[in-house]
Parts: structure tokens; C-alpha cells; sequence
């Protein structure tokens, strides 16, 4: 398994390629790779013009972008599967029984980023570890509300909407940066 990061959404459109792009660039000098699909993706497509504008103020190249659909294969190459929604969380896992314990909403992994404490034994690979801290915390933290673990789908908004959901998904991915940095 890569240490991989791999972030889901529906239509891989808007939220996960915003999110893979701003993981990109906050994570350009850690030793993990970010991809992005959608569970109901059209493979080949480019992203969403507003998406490809937040993505373009992280400093890359939105236009190489093409949309991919998930498969058992994406689930079982990454070591990390950080989701839009729970109900995209719940498609992974039916597909990918086995990716359970390393699927999250990526608001959800924020919360627990947070709270774990360093990883200490990095040696089966620096995301398997990076899980483990984060799991270790779930009994301590209060259960949030369904609706906290959902990032809002912006696809029929405005520029400003897309924006506002870059900067939450970007604020949730401090804590999850922080807490592999401090694995690494």
C-alpha cells in the first residue's frame, strides 16, 4: 500500500479535486501522494470551472485535471481515504471492506488529527501510522452531529461558495498535515 492520500467525492468535480490540489500544496514536502476520484464520477472530465479556480490559487495547473471514478483498486492503493460525506464514506467501505479502519470524512479525521498524539512507530508506513494515532483518540472525543462530518456540495453555487468550501476543507486538512508531518 502507497502513501497515498486519497480524498472522495460524487462527480470527482468540485469538492475532492479542491482537495486534492490544496493537500498537494500543503503537503508538497511530506512523503505522500494525494489522487482524487468520485463515486459516481464520468471518467475524463475537467473540473468544475469555479473548483479549477481555487485550484489555480494553489499555485498548480487545473487544467491537467481529468475526473476519475472510484474502484476497489484506488481504495486498496491508499493508505489514507479521506471522504466529502458520510455517504460517500459508507459507498467506500461497501466497495472496499477492507479499507474500513482508513476511511474517514475528512472532516471527521480533522477532529481526530487534532487530538492524536504523535505517532510513534512509524515502521509499517507513515499513514498506517498516522490511522492508528488517530483511531487510538475516538473513545475520548464527543460523538459530532451527522451533519458535521458533510462538506456541503458547492457544484450549482457561486465563485464565493466554492471558495468558502476550499477554506473549510483547507482548515480541516491543518490538523491532518500537522499530525503526519509529526509521524515523518
Amino acid at each position: 500500500m502507497a502513501e497515498r492520500v486519497l480524498f472522495v467525492c460524487h462527480a470527482n468535480l468540485c469538492r475532492s479535486p479542491m482537495a486534492e490540489y490544496l493537500a498537494a500544496r500543503l503537503m508538497e514536502k511530506l512523503p505522500v501522494e494525494v489522487s482524487s476520484v468520485g463515486t459516481a464520477a464520468l471518467e475524463g472530465r475537467p473540473m468544475h470551472p469555479f473548483a479549477a479556480n481555487v485550484a489555480a490559487e494553489t499555485g498548480s495547473d487545473p487544467n491537467t485535471f481529468r475526473s476519475r471514478r472510484l474502484s476497489p483498486r484506488h481504495l486498496a492503493e491508499a493508505g489514507l481515504v479521506l471522504t466529502a460525506s458520510r455517504r460517500h464514506r459508507s459507498i467506500c467501505v461497501s466497495l472496499a471492506p477492507r479499507a474500513l479502519h482508513r476511511t474517514f470524512t475528512v472532516f471527521q479525521f480533522a477532529r481526530l488529527a487534532e487530538e492524536a498524539d504523535r505517532p510513534v512507530d512509524v515502521a509499517a508506513g507513515l499513514l498506517p501510522a498516522v490511522v492508528r494515532a488517530a483511531a487510538r483518540v475516538r473513545g475520548r472525543l464527543q460523538p459530532a452531529a451527522p451533519e458535521d462530518d458533510d462538506i456541503i456540495d458547492p457544484v450549482r453555487g457561486t465563485p464565493e461558495d466554492f471558495r468558502r468550501c476550499a477554506r473549510q476543507i483547507e482548515r480541516a486538512l491543518l490538523p491532518v498535515v500537522a499530525l503526519i508531518e509529526a509521524a515523518g
